[in-house]
């Protein structure tokens, strides 16, 4: 991958606004699959009408060609399509020559593009105390299933407002833990907080991170009986309560409770608190209450993060299937695309993490109704790309 494009990853941006960053800077970056003799159409202005498109609520590769070819010629000029010096004519690419070229996309070098240029959209400043949330958590393309190829399954790397930083593809015949570390080699992991599933409890990911310079949050399962164990049986009963929280939303009412405990001989890398959090849910239907109990474990020391910012933190990863996975797949249809050539379906998940961070960045909430608003002003997807003054 080029070192050019890693350093705009890890570069930090001064100007949070939008106009400030021009997503040609990071595409320019990311290698053209073509032959020399072959490139009509220059590498960035395609992949920046692909995601012009999809900003606007394209979800299929007709969708993005249709909106190319009905897009005004002042737009396919902003884009970075060239006018034809006799006729005046901007020439937009047929339909088939962009999918041929999104299908032959490197994969890692697009995210880490997509990646670069969403932190660069803001300013990256929080309070709380240094620490950053990142959430890693992976999804299935299931549409791209064929009979001789399993579907396409991703782990990315994310903050807790739905911006995606990273995304790896898992290899087939495998499963996301080999896929955690390169995910992550691309970030600048200093005062960051990963959460993950339990699935990512492992001890190489623990050492990995603090060599990194980064803290955690892990979930502790039977996947490792003996620290279940050791954390479950701590004298919870007589540890004082560390947060409250009491929410009433989708028709049910949820209290939870967080308690921490300083544990000095935990069998896990720098791990120096197990936490145990506590859910009641009562539907307001049915009345129906269920508890469910969570045990962590974090490398933070006491008095590093309060019981807020912790709680904050496990809510804000549980919460990432509704800001990302669940708009993937309701808004955009994702898993009911029948997208399977090449890398297509990785390189249309990419796109849409696109859309869905930017349009999380510019305040909307509802991701639908932002596509809606989008589409009908070809200037507002340009703008939010930075390529209109």
């Amino acid at each position: 991958m080029p070192a050019a494009l890693d350093h705009l990853a890890r570069a930090e941006s001064a100007a949070p606004v939008a106009e400030a960053v021009d997503l040609h800077h990071y595409l320019a970056l990311v290698p053209d699959p073509r032959d020399r003799r072959g490139r009509l159409y220059p590498l960035a202005p395609m992949l920046s009408a692909a995601a012009a498109s999809v900003l606007a609520g394209a979800r299929s590769l007709t969708a993005i060609g249709e909106w190319i070819a009905d897009a005004p010629c002042w737009t396919l000029r902003a884009l970075g399509f060239a006018p034809d010096p006799l006729t005046g004519r901007v020439l937009v690419p047929h339909p088939a020559t962009v999918r041929r070229l999104l299908a032959r996309l490197d994969g890692d070098a697009l995210d880490q593009a997509i990646g670069a240029f969403l932190s660069a959209r803001t300013s990256g400043t929080t309070d709380t105390g240094g620490l950053r949330p990142i959430a890693v958590d992976g999804k299935t393309v299931r549409g791209s299933r064929t009979p001789t190829r399993s579907a396409t399954a991703l782990l990315a790397a994310m903050t807790h407002g739905g911006d995606v930083l990273a995304q790896c593809q898992v290899a087939d015949k495998s499963n996301e833990i080999p896929t955690f570390a390169p995910l992550l080699d691309t970030l600048d992991l200093t005062g960051a907080v990963i959460t993950a599933d339990a699935l990512h409890t492992q001890h190489a990911h623990g050492s990995y991170l603090r060599e990194r310079g980064a803290h955690y949050i892990a979930v502790v399962k039977r996947n490792h009986p003996g620290l279940s164990d050791r954390i479950r049986r701590l004298p919870w009963r007589e540890i004082a309560l560390d947060h409250y929280d009491r929410t009433r939303a989708h028709h049910r009412t949820e209290i939870r409770r967080l308690k921490t405990a300083a544990f000095a001989h935990i069998d896990y890398p720098d791990a120096a608190q197990a936490l145990q959090v506590v859910r009641w849910r009562r539907d307001l239907g049915t009345g129906k209450l269920s508890i469910e109990r969570v045990y962590l474990i974090t490398s933070l020391e006491p008095g590093q993060a309060t019981g807020a910012q912790l709680a904050a933190w496990i809510r804000g990863h549980w919460g990432i299937e509704n800001l990302l996975r669940h708009v993937r797949d309701r808004t955009f249809h994702e898993d009911d695309s029948k997208i399977r050539t090449s890398h297509l379906p990785r390189t249309m998940a990419s796109l849409r993490n696109l859309a869905i961070g930017i349009h999380r960045q510019d305040g909307h909430t509802n991701i639908a109704a932002a596509l809606r608003h989008t589409a009908r002003d070809p200037r507002r997807p340009l703008t939010a790309l930075g390529l209109t003054g």
